[in-house]
C-alpha cells in the first residue's frame, strides 16, 4: 500500500500532469493536429500560471491551516509532547553535518521551545523514513533526536519510534508506546496543513492529543491579488498542498481517519 501510494502520487502530481500535458501537445504538433497541439500546449501554460503565478497553493493551504488552534497553555502542566518528523533530511556528510533541515523545521525548533518550556514533559519522536528504498539512511527520529539532543535536551526525556513511514503509522505506533494517555495531557507539533490528517489518525488511534500547529505557510486570510513571481516555488507548494488532500480522502476512503474533513468538532462524512 505505501509502495503503492507514492507510485500513485507520481502519476496524478499537478507539475508532472502540467509537463506531461505540454509533452503530449507537442507529439500532436509533430503529427500535424495543430488543434489538438494548442488544446493541449495552451491549457498546461494556463494551468502552470494558475498554480505558479496565482496565489493557488495559498487558497488550499488557508482552510487547511485554520482548522486548528494552539490551546492556550498559560498555567498549564504538559505531560508529553509528540513531534511528527518530516522536517528532517538526511545529511551527505554526517561528519560535517549534524542534520540537515527542510522548509518544515519549525517542527523541530518549536519542540525544542516547548521542552525548555515545560521541563518535565516527556518527548516523543515518530518517523522512520519516507523513502521507498531507505537503504542505510537514518531514521528521521533519531536525527531529529541528535538536534534536540545538541540543543540541551536530556536523552532520558526523549523516547523514539522510528518504524512509521506514514502519518497513520505514526498515530498507531505512537499508540503502542503510550498504551493510554487519557489521564495525561499531551501536544501534537507537526506542520499547521498537515495537522488535520495528523489528529484525525491520532484520535483513531484513541489517543488524547491537542494540536500545537506550526510551519505555516500560507496567510489567515486569503489575499487573491497576492501574486508570486517565483513558479516553480508555487508549484511546488501546489504539489505540496494537493498531496495533503489527496491524502486526506484516501486516508477516509480507507478508514484511517473517521471523517473526510477531521476538526475540533467535525461532523462524520
Amino acid at each position: 500500500m505505501f509502495v503503492l501510494s507514492k507510485i500513485g502520487w507520481l502519476l496524478v502530481q499537478p507539475s508532472n500532469v502540467i509537463f506531461l500535458a505540454a509533452v503530449v501537445g507537442l507529439i500532436y504538433l509533430h503529427f500535424g493536429h495543430i488543434t489538438k497541439a494548442k488544446a493541449w500546449v495552451g491549457g498546461s501554460l494556463a494551468a502552470a500560471f494558475m498554480m505558479g503565478i496565482f496565489p493557488f497553493s495559498s487558497l488550499l493551504m488557508q482552510p487547511l491551516e485554520t482548522r486548528f488552534t494552539r490551546p492556550d497553555l498559560t498555567d498549564s502542566r504538559i505531560d508529553g509532547i509528540i513531534m511528527l518528523s518530516g522536517a528532517e533530511e538526511d545529511p551527505s556528510d554526517s561528519g560535517r553535518e549534524l542534520l540537515a533541515l527542510n522548509d518544515a523545521a519549525e517542527r523541530l525548533t518549536e519542540t525544542a521551545t516547548l521542552a525548555r518550556r515545560f521541563p518535565e514533559a516527556r518527548i516523543v519522536l515518530s518517523g522512520g523514513s519516507g523513502a521507498i528504498n531507505p537503504g542505510n539512511r537514518m531514521p528521521e527520529a533519531k536525527l531529529a533526536q541528535r538536534l534536540l539532543e545538541s540543543l540541551g535536551v536530556p536523552p532520558g526525556r526523549i523516547t523514539t519510534e522510528d518504524r512509521s513511514r506514514t502519518t497513520y503509522e505514526n498515530a498507531l505506533l505512537t499508540a503502542d508506546i503510550l498504551k493510554s494517555n487519557s489521564n495525561e495531557r499531551w501536544l501534537l507539533v507537526t506542520s499547521a496543513w498537515h495537522m488535520p490528517r495528523a489528529m484525525g489518525c491520532f484520535q483513531n488511534a484513541g489517543l488524547v492529543v491537542e494540536p500545537w500547529p506550526v510551519d505555516y505557510r500560507a496567510s489567515a486570510v486569503f489575499h487573491p491579488l497576492n501574486f508570486g513571481l517565483n513558479a516553480a516555488e508555487g508549484l511546488r507548494r501546489t504539489d505540496l498542498i494537493m498531496k495533503e488532500y489527496v491524502g486526506l480522502l484516501a486516508y477516509r476512503l480507507t478508514g484511517r481517519i473517521g471523517t473526510l474533513w477531521p476538526g475540533p468538532a467535525a461532523n462524520k462524512l
